[in-house]
């Protein structure tokens, strides 16, 4: 992009950069705790759609799992997949 003045600039990247520094920087710190995927809340109102029983996030937060028909639901890129064809039957 060629300035008022003649010169080349690019005014947006400069802006761009100056905003998502600050949130690569947050990125970081959010790394370094381990921070919950699904909110609490979201996590309340969760069932097993099979048996409408309240599901728990397993330890890894890799899915959900229903402590009455043991299905384990995935959790893919943070969204919860409550799809009983998507689910595993867990062997405990």
């Amino acid at each position: 992009m060629v300035g008022p003045s003649g010169a080349n600039c690019n005014i947006r990247a400069v802006h761009v950069a100056r905003r998502t520094r600050p949130l690569l920087e947050s990125q970081q710190d959010a790394t370094q705790e381990k921070i919950m995927a699904i909110s609490p809340d979201l996590l309340e109102m969760l069932v097993c759609p099979v048996c409408k029983v309240p599901v728990k996030l397993l330890d890894d937060q890799s899915g959900l799992k229903c402590a009455s028909c043991k299905r384990v639901y995935p959790v893919r890129d943070d969204i919860p997949v409550m799809l009983p064809e998507e689910a595993s039957i867990a062997s405990e």
